[in-house]
């Protein structure tokens, strides 16, 4: 047999069909579970770091990639052009925060499952991962890291400003510290007990210092 006759075998023929109710089955299972990622998205990301443009982006590609893998079970040759043309797709969008990565691979993964006839397996997975974001997203964080930068005139006021820290934040270590003529240039690392800030004030008001910047700080950036 040749590879031209395999091609134009009965059995690509009967894997051509689909079913209209198996179709619209599977898209609406995809639209419930895209909402459902939408809705996990929107709860688990407020803020500036929401996007609603990229929330909708969630819904569609549940779609899209359910509709996708509905094809290409559906017929062999089709299969094999849809390899070849998404091998050349590209994405260019930028992601603001890593968990989106995570709620796009739930998307993929949501669409491939319902595509390929695992209803429950869809249903189920999705509500455990729901589940787990929505649990981690709403736990208490207590300790707050911050940088602290201080501007100092003498080691007299650089002692009374460590000991402010001592007693009124939960922890804190010293990064760096600059020494010249003008004075002493401090920045340490702290956690603050309940989020409060006060010790700030009284730090400022410390005679010595002439200024104290708090930022908050979280590794990579400083804002």
């Amino acid at each position: 047999m040749s590879f031209h006759d395999i091609f134009k075998s009965s059995f690509l023929e009967s894997v051509s069909e689909f079913s209209i109710v198996d179709t619209i089955l599977g898209m609406a299972i995809a639209v419930v579970i895209g909402l459902y990622i939408f809705m996990i998205y929107k709860k688990t990301l407020l803020g500036i770091m929401y996007s609603s443009s990229f929330a909708l982006t969630l819904v569609g590609l549940s779609l899209v990639t359910t509709l996708v893998i509905m094809a290409v079970t559906s017929n062999v040759v089709l299969s094999l052009g849809m390899v070849g043309a998404l091998s050349i797709v590209r994405f260019r969008a930028a992601i603001k925060e890593p968990v989106e990565i995570v709620f796009l691979f739930w998307a993929l993964a949501a669409g491939i499952v319902i595509g390929a006839g695992m209803i429950p397996l869809a249903i189920i997975g999705s509500a455990m991962i729901g589940v787990i974001l929505l649990l981690f997203a709403n736990r208490k964080i207590h300790n707050h890291p911050y940088i602290l930068v201080l501007n100092l005139q003498d080691e007299k006021a650089e002692q009374e400003a460590l000991g402010i820290l001592g007693q009124d934040v939960e922890r804190y270590i010293v990064k760096s510290k600059t020494v010249n003529a003008g004075g002493i240039e401090l920045t340490a690392e702290l956690r603050t007990k309940d989020a409060t800030t006060d010790f700030v004030n009284q730090i400022q008001n410390i005679m010595g210092v002439e200024n104290a910047t708090l930022v908050s700080y979280n590794g990579e950036y400083m804002s």
